[in-house]
């Protein structure tokens, strides 16, 4: 399922557009999504600026096997919007068959409309690391630990 019709404020529907479209070719043209100085935050990475951002796109593409993005949700006030999305990608060593993050995204525009702030919000531990062999059973015996 992806967002049912185009969203109305054209700074969300670009941003929109580049997240499902993103591939290794459309990485140079991240400079007219993001303003020079952005910032970008995960839960692995906080970085500023329009390199340092492709370069974790760049990571994420040698890393996963055809990794997609697909926007659910977009709420916008302001300078503000809040996506909701899921990664959608395969591993390269560990888990066979494709894999799904679940996540949501705070962004800030600038005056230009290219975002300025760019959160990403997702559970690594469910997410990611219960996937893996090893650290999956740690991390699934933890969770019943911590839930009786």
């Amino acid at each position: 399922m992806t967002m049912k019709s185009p969203h109305p404020d054209p700074r969300v529907q670009r941003l929109v557009e580049a997240f499902e479209t993103l591939s290794p070719a459309a990485l140079a043209r991240l400079g007219e999504v993001y303003a020079p100085d952005a910032v970008f935050k995960d839960p692995f990475n906080e970085v500023r600026g329009v390199p340092a951002i492709a370069a974790i796109f760049e990571h994420m593409f040698r890393s996963l096997e055809a990794p997609r993005f697909v926007v659910h949700e977009a709420v916008a006030s302001g300078d503000q919007c809040f996506l909701t999305w899921d990664m959608h990608y395969r591993m390269r060593r560990f888990v066979k068959g494709e894999q799904t993050i679940r996540g949501a995204t705070h962004v800030r525009f600038a005056a230009d409309g290219r975002v300025v702030l760019h959160r990403d919000y997702w559970d690594a531990a469910e997410e990611l690391y219960e996937k893996l062999p090893a650290v999956g059973a740690a991390m699934r015996w933890l969770k019943r630990r911590a839930s009786s």
